[in-house]
């Protein structure tokens, strides 16, 4: 998918403003929450990411919104090899204008908590649209442009900060990308690389996650569904309910003994 303050500055870009999304592959992500986004795995892992990142940094609710409506209008939310000149990545950031090295903005974990740090060096950002908050960044030659995310990105950040009950359903096909324990190793990492230190107890099976609030175990909870397509993830449970990748949704079940935690199982060995 800088700021004079800070002396970066991203340059204009030759993009049309008005870009759309593409179809989701048939390995299609939906998130309901006041409203609907489809997206591809690859787009839900990313937004995912984004959106831990931002908790873990303790940014406001305002700036997830503000970072995914740049992903959107940047990258589409997939992680770009090129683009405008020397722009690279989720969130189009240029090694010339000292955003990192090639390799670290192509890194989405690095290049999202180098836009959230810029954000913060905005003044009064959280009470700009999310369109001029975004372009205090990135300075595009839209800067309009951003805007006509924001009911889309706000949308991902209900559900992706737990403020949403079964929100984010992906359907995973063909075969799983890892198995056993090295996806729940995978996964145990990536969890704690995006949200900072857990107690998460990984097993060969999956892992368990424990959960303070019904708002952080659905953090949590949906994370693990919006990486289930590249860490191998079968099956997630929380609050009475499970998803699985077969049927790409959530029911209900009967969960007496695992209230306060997140619980992920992972495709076994064959």
């Amino acid at each position: 998918m800088l700021v004079a303050v800070i002396g970066l500055v991203v340059g204009k870009h030759d993009w049309t403003p008005d870009l759309k999304l593409p179809r989701p592959h048939s390995r299609a992500c939906t998130v309901q929450a006041d409203g609907e986004v489809a997206l591809n795995p690859e787009q839900m892992a990313h937004a995912a990411t984004i959106a831990a990142i931002g908790m873990q940094r303790r940014m406001p609710e305002r700036a997830v919104v503000v970072a995914l409506a740049t992903a959107f209008q940047e990258s589409k939310l997939e992680n770009l090899s090129g683009g405008d000149r020397d722009s690279i990545g989720l969130f189009q950031q240029r090694p010339s204008q000292g955003w990192g090295t090639p390799e670290q903005i192509s890194d989405p974990r690095y290049a999202t908590n180098k836009f959230y740090a810029a954000l913060n060096r905005v003044r009064g950002w959280e009470k700009m649209r999310v369109t001029d908050a975004a372009q205090r960044v990135q300075r595009s030659a839209y800067p309009e442009a951003y805007q006509k995310w924001a009911d889309e990105s706000t949308v991902l950040t209900k559900a992706l900060l737990g403020n949403a009950t079964g929100a984010v359903a992906c359907t995973v096909d063909g075969e799983p990308a890892m198995r056993g324990a090295a996806a729940a190793t995978a996964l145990d990492n990536g969890l704690r690389l995006d949200w900072g230190r857990l107690e998460a107890s990984a097993q060969v099976t999956g892992l368990t996650v424990p959960a303070a609030s019904p708002q952080a175990g659905w953090r949590y909870a949906h994370w693990l569904v919006s990486h289930a397509t590249d860490h191998g993830v079968k099956r997630v449970r929380f609050g009475g309910l499970e998803w699985t990748a077969d049927d790409g949704a959530w029911a209900k079940i009967t969960q007496p003994d695992q209230a306060q935690h997140v619980v992920a199982e992972v495709f076994a060995e064959p």
